[in-house]
């Protein structure tokens, strides 16, 4: 059976969304953030680099989000209840879209996001002496390097789901709008999204946030607030 090293708060929230689209049996180890927001030690004992999400099934032992996925949808996607739709048919089109946005999602998107929460918190991590000048360096960091790459970005995933149809891989949902949930999750609370300019990202949002396996995850995983 498969065991997720869940920490709150975190991206291995995809991977109990996945499992419960899947309809897959599995159970949750539970870690918590400590008071520096970093996992605990005792992630080291299951994977060298201690960091979350990470899975063991067995012997195995599986780390990063994309990486996860693939291993749950190879391994068990086919038996599932779902049958495997949740990966569009091979040589098409949208599997082609499938496959890019799994690794767009952790390769393009979330370091722009890491950088940008970086720079919201710097401020408070230094003495109050220094704050004043460490917020007006963070502003103009944000201003000049994370915000406008953002704004290219955000404009970037609304226009993928205006045109296919609300998903990013095809016209159905897939585990690549899994993927990339947290991506649009963590702009919209560290950057805000425009009802305007950002309608179908917002939709997306509203949509996933009202399946089932969804709610299902959260319930397992606990309280699920993204850092800002």
């Amino acid at each position: 059976m498969i065991t997720v090293h869940h920490l709150n708060n975190s991206r291995s929230q995809r991977v109990l969304w996945l499992l419960e689209e899947l309809g897959i049996s599995y159970q949750v180890v539970h870690y918590k953030r400590g008071a520096d927001m970093r996992a605990p030690a005792e992630l080291r004992k299951i994977h060298p680099l201690g960091k979350s999400p990470v899975i063991t099934d067995g012997d195995m032992v599986v780390a990063e989000t994309g990486a996860i996925i693939e291993y749950i949808l190879e391994v068990y996607g086919p038996n599932s209840k779902d049958g495997g739709r949740l990966q569009p048919p091979a040589g098409t089109p949208a599997r082609r879209d499938y496959t890019y946005w799994l690794h767009y999602a952790e390769g393009s998107a979330m370091p722009l996001l890491l950088l940008k929460l970086i720079f919201l918190r710097m401020p408070q991590n230094v003495p109050g002496l220094l704050r004043p000048l460490v917020k007006k360096i963070a502003a103009k960091a944000q201003a000049t390097v994370t915000d406008p790459q953002l704004s290219q970005h955000a404009a970037y995933w609304n226009d993928a789901l205006s045109k296919n149809g609300g998903w990013f891989a095809g016209n159905d949902f897939s585990a690549a709008d899994i993927m990339m949930s947290f991506p649009l999750e963590a702009a919209s609370s560290r950057v805000g999204l425009d009802p305007q300019r950002h309608a179908a990202t917002l939709a997306f949002l509203e949509r996933i946030h009202a399946r089932p396996a969804y709610q299902r995850a959260l319930q397992t995983g606990g309280p699920y607030e993204l850092m800002k």
